[in-house]
């Protein structure tokens, strides 16, 4: 177990519109993984609804600790109501503020969208992927391809918050699409003049993708110029003590953790606990990492209304669970083709179950591997100012990427 205290930075509420984060901490959106049941099952730990042997009791209003992202919603097929897409904006009952991560390229779809988010109090803060460095999104010219166009990010922006009415717009971005093309000052400068209410910054490329290691000195950067807003860094936070060097070395105003609570849904208990100062982190046996994982399955399984489909899409995570265990190859793929909760049960209950949380798992976990080329529309780098070609056509028509 380990104690961590708070620095003075790290105790201050994060404030996005009118909506109290405490701690600053945020989930970030992942495609395929933050869905209704993943949120749930964080909110419960850092809430301290739910923790292991050793941690401390925590009671607290349904919503209190930390903001909760959805994965990605893409404006195109939001606004033509996509049956997926109505499912993945669907929000707990306990969710509060419900926030909700948007993708688009182009400025009249994204108003359009907020505007229907507002209109029908589908959510309370709506965030903006300028982020995402995957191909199928970036050859679009959308997620991290999009702020080298200085003008469409600003047309974007302007029609994403006056829209928006009284919910806050914040957006989530990179440091550029590769070094030569670094675009995070300029996107954060943009942001502030368009009224945008706090940004977050991976301290990657998107040439990085997931490689290499975080420039936390660009949070730095970014906090130092634009003051008048909160900046939230991104970027190889893995523990508690992560995060709280993170925001002790950079100033930031928060933290967004992603790949980090892959198959450890707990890290929101240990987050709180370390930025609180309340108390000591407990690492879990595989006792009770099984518990949370049969836990997993059966949420998926009622968010989907398919046990078994929700079992399936529980296999993904299982590598990510089973981290570092003393697990064989064949049990672990055993477990990854399982097709209901009692196929679930009977192989977690032939694990050697007490064993203790593994030596070195807390580091890095998810994709790590880097990606030096960057799939970008035919001439996408030959004038930031030129954004002709770039219109409707560009947006997904569907969600999750």
């Amino acid at each position: 177990m380990t104690t961590l205290a708070p620095s003075p930075s790290a105790s201050s509420t994060l404030t996005i519109g009118p909506h109290a984060v405490q701690p600053p901490v945020v989930l970030a959106p992942m495609a395929g993984i933050t869905n209704a049941p993943f949120r749930t099952l964080c909110r419960e730990f850092a809430e301290g609804v739910r923790g292991f042997g050793g941690s401390p009791a925590r009671q607290a209003a349904p919503g209190s600790k930390g903001l909760f992202v959805s994965e990605m919603i893409t404006t195109r097929a939001l606004v033509e109501r996509n049956e997926k897409t109505m499912q993945l904006i669907h929000f707990d009952a306990h969710e509060t503020p419900r926030s909700i991560q948007l993708y688009g390229v182009d400025p009249v779809t994204v108003g359009r969208a907020v505007r229907m988010i507002v209109d029908e109090d589908l959510a309370d803060h709506i965030d903006l992927n300028f982020g995402c460095p995957v191909p199928k999104v970036t050859r679009k010219g959308g997620g991290s391809a999009l702020p080298y166009k200085r003008p469409l990010l600003r047309a974007i922006l302007h029609e994403a918050v006056s829209n928006a009415g009284a919910l806050p717009v914040t957006m989530k971005m990179r440091k550029g699409i590769d070094d030569d093309h670094i675009t995070y000052l300029d996107a954060g400068r943009i942001a502030v003049e368009e009224g945008v209410t706090a940004i977050a910054l991976h301290g990657r490329t998107a040439a990085q993708h997931y490689g290499g290691t975080a420039d936390w000195d660009a949070i730095a950067r970014l906090k130092e110029h634009v003051p008048e807003i909160p900046v939230l860094g991104n970027g190889d936070i893995w523990s508690a003590e992560d995060a709280l060097r993170m925001v002790r070395e950079t100033g930031c105003d928060g933290v967004v953790v992603g790949r980090g609570c892959l198959g450890r849904p707990w890290l929101f208990g240990d987050l709180v606990s370390a930025f609180e100062g309340t108390g000591a982190s407990a690492a879990p046996t595989l006792r009770e990492v099984a518990g949370v994982m049969r836990r997993h399955a059966e949420l998926l399984g009622g968010w989907i209304g398919d046990e078994a489909r929700g079992v399936i899409d529980f296999r993904k995570h299982v590598a990510w669970y089973l981290k570092g265990f003393s697990v064989g190859s064949e049990m672990r793929k055993q477990l990854a083709i399982t097709s209901s909760l009692a196929e679930l049960d009977e192989r977690l209950a032939l694990l050697d179950l007490d064993q203790p949380w593994p030596v070195g798992a807390d580091g890095p976990r998810g994709r790590t591997s880097g990606n030096n080329r960057v799939v970008l529309p035919d001439g996408w780098l030959k004038d930031p100012y030129d954004c002709a070609g770039v219109g409707a056509d560009a947006e997904l028509d569907t969600s999750g990427g």
